[in-house]
């Protein structure tokens, strides 16, 4: 089950704060949003219920802990862009991200270094990624 944005600005408190109470979470969103302490204990309230967020008994009150690790919500979620927009494809994505977006000095330089150590990984070393035939249900490299 995917993570809405408003539930995905939840998330980014409790990785940057780690486990919290409630009121640590909304005390943490409150220059950056405007949503109401009801709202906020709502969204952790879905959060728990995609099985994303742990709530342990503390006393009197709730703590929240983040079960879904940042980077693995971001890998899902860039893999799912990918798979949608662009097929699976990088160089799709990258030509379009150049075409809308004005690329920096800086930017170019960084994605040259990354072709440059990509192409100079032993071949056993890269990561190898499957993708699934929706369709057929099979996994494919």
């Amino acid at each position: 089950m995917s993570i809405t944005p408003a539930e995905s600005r939840v998330m980014e408190a409790l990785w940057t704060l780690g486990p919290s109470s409630a009121e640590q979470v909304v005390a943490h969103l409150a220059d950056s949003s405007s949503w109401s302490p009801t709202t906020i204990k709502t969204l952790l309230a879905r959060l728990r219920e995609k099985g994303v967020v742990r709530i342990d008994r503390d006393g009197r009150r709730y703590i929240y802990t983040a079960l879904k690790q940042r980077e693995d919500w971001i890998s899902e979620e860039a893999g799912g862009l990918l798979q949608r927009l662009f097929a699976g494809r990088l160089p799709p994505l990258l030509a379009h991200f150049s075409r809308v977006q004005a690329l920096s000095r800086k930017d170019i330089a960084e994605i040259r270094a990354l072709l440059d150590q990509l192409e100079s990984a032993p071949a056993s070393s890269a990561p190898i990624t499957r993708r699934t035939d929706k369709k057929n249900k099979r996994s494919q490299p």
